[in-house]
């Protein structure tokens, strides 16, 4: 089957950061810029508005000196508007190369926000995109409102397309700015346009208001759309754009006849790093990126998989840079345990197992939550004996405060019946901990793992007095693992964790 290629336009760094309360620095802007079109390998990026602010100016010229410098200065795109030539003045100080030049794609818009008649809106437009050519400026239009034009105003959106398509423009996009369109609708519109227009490039733009951003993209790509806007978690305003991951792996997997350059196996990197840099969550049901995506729960499912992969299907978190893992708790079920078991290179007898399986049954009863990590120390409760006795206690500990002066503790620790004592101060209490801890172990030689990452949760509804748990992400040269401790104390519940990662590491 011939294929054809479908170019992929990330705009996360500009739509993108449209998510509210999100808002990228200079620094990770260029970071990510260098991610998206190095290793993730889109196509364009668009980074950034014209005429924002003077911080935005320099996050572009950053951009725009590296991709310079790189051959990569015209896959970098920046929107502009259509203000005489004042954004074009700004793209060339900023070193940009290419504009989205945004106009008015429906007469609604066009009346009621510009008051303009659609002939006036025409001669603005050319004269800007004029200016463009003569400063070696490539144009895009963005037909704003594209997709309430083409319901109310179909009339208007063809007559516009038949001013733009006389224009030396390089491609027309068409964005379903309100996130309105049903995928029938996505397909018909976008199936009318490339027929009438078959030697011009279209762009499909959708967002996700009603959870159709997906599926409007697979009918915009089977019209025959040449490209497509997507951001990197689904970030954008209101319910964000269409999914960059989703729309990759539902290409590559349903649609044999496009083609794109998307490395798939670093979506799964790029999407942890953006949500790093803008405390954007990604929920853990996240298709392809989520955190319990590739989590089989039942152990009916765990049991399949180990039997011909009947739970499997063609998302294999392999493609993705990812590992499947197989809960713990009231659902799970020997399967599940015997694959965690595999993972952790432990054995049990059949009456073993089904000791441990009860005790997990009864710790998901109650709503704990059970990781692979917890393991060893449920077998050595449950089983009581040696396989993974505890060797290391926190003995004690002071945590002092005080303003004014860097917090400090002292630590009592034993390792192997072998006591030890030291003091730290540090940036928090449980920085100073750790730095006393780090002392302590450079005295046998020994490099703690690194931490990477810390999450504190309370039950929602709770006051000042409640239980607090503390979730932290350790690595080593090896593998990243996760420790719990619970207490209605933060400090005493992060030092928790780390006791059991002590013991585990």
């Amino acid at each position: 089957m011939a294929t054809r290629m479908v170019e992929i336009m990330d705009t996360t760094l500009r739509d993108g950061e449209q998510t509210s309360g999100v808002s990228f620095s200079a620094s990770e802007k260029l970071t990510l810029a260098k991610l998206l079109l190095e290793e993730l390998q889109v196509d364009r990026i668009e980074v950034a508005s014209a005429r924002v602010s003077e911080g935005e100016f320099q996050a572009v010229k950053n951009i725009t000196e590296w991709a310079e410098t790189e051959g990569y200065i015209s896959r970098v795109e920046v929107l502009t508007f259509v203000d005489g030539g004042v954004s074009i003045d700004w793209m060339e100080e900023a070193g940009a190369k290419v504009q989205n030049l945004l106009t008015k794609g429906s007469m609604n818009h066009l009346t009621h926000q510009l008051k303009k008649t659609p002939e006036q809106h025409f001669k603005d437009i050319g004269t800007v995109v004029q200016k463009a050519q003569e400063k070696g400026i490539t144009t895009n239009v963005y037909l704003e409102d594209w997709s309430n034009g083409m319901r109310d105003s179909k009339a208007y959106v063809f007559q516009f397309l038949d001013f733009l398509t006389q224009l030396p423009i390089k491609r027309i996009l068409l964005p379903d700015t309100l996130g309105v369109l049903t995928h029938f609708e996505t397909g018909t519109f976008v199936k009318e346009i490339v027929a009438q227009y078959p030697n011009h490039h279209f762009d499909f733009h959708g967002h996700n208001d009603y959870d159709l951003s997906v599926a409007n993209v697979v009918e915009a790509l089977t019209a025959g759309c040449h490209g497509l806007h997507l951001t990197v978690n689904g970030m954008g305003e209101r319910a964000g754009n269409a999914p960059l991951a989703s729309v990759v792996a539902v290409i590559n997997d349903f649609l044999p006849s496009i083609e794109i350059g998307v490395k798939e196996s670093s979506l799964y990197k790029v999407s942890k790093l953006v949500s790093a840099f803008t405390g954007f969550g990604i929920p853990d049901n996240k298709p392809i990126v989520g955190d319990n995506v590739f989590t089989q729960t039942a152990g009916i499912h765990a049991d399949g998989d180990n039997k011909k992969n009947l739970y499997f299907n063609d998302l294999l978190p392999e493609r993705f840079g990812r590992k499947r893992k197989y809960a713990l708790g009231k659902t799970s079920g020997k399967a599940n345990i015997q694959k965690n078991l595999q993972e952790l290179g432990l054995t049990l007898n059949d009456e073993e197992l089904k000791k441990v399986t009860e005790r997990i049954i009864e710790l998901g009863d109650k709503k704990e939550r059970v990781t692979k990590d917890d393991l060893p120390f449920i077998i050595s409760d449950v089983l009581d004996n040696k396989l993974h006795q505890q060797r290391v206690f926190v003995k004690s500990y002071v945590l002092t405060h005080s303003k004014g002066l860097k917090p400090s503790t002292t630590l009592s620790i034993e390792i192997d019946g072998k006591s030890y004592e030291e003091s730290a101060q540090g940036d928090g209490q449980f920085d100073a901990f750790i730095n006393a801890l780090h002392k302590v172990y450079q005295k046998e030689g020994i490099a703690l793992p690194t931490l990477v990452d810390y999450a504190v949760r309370i039950p929602p509804g709770s006051t000042s007095d409640a239980l607090c748990e503390t979730i932290i992400t350790w690595k080593t040269k090896e593998k990243d693992f996760t420790t719990r401790g619970l207490d209605s104390d933060q400090t005493v519940s992060a030092i928790k964790a780390t006791e059991k990662m002590l013991n585990l590491f």
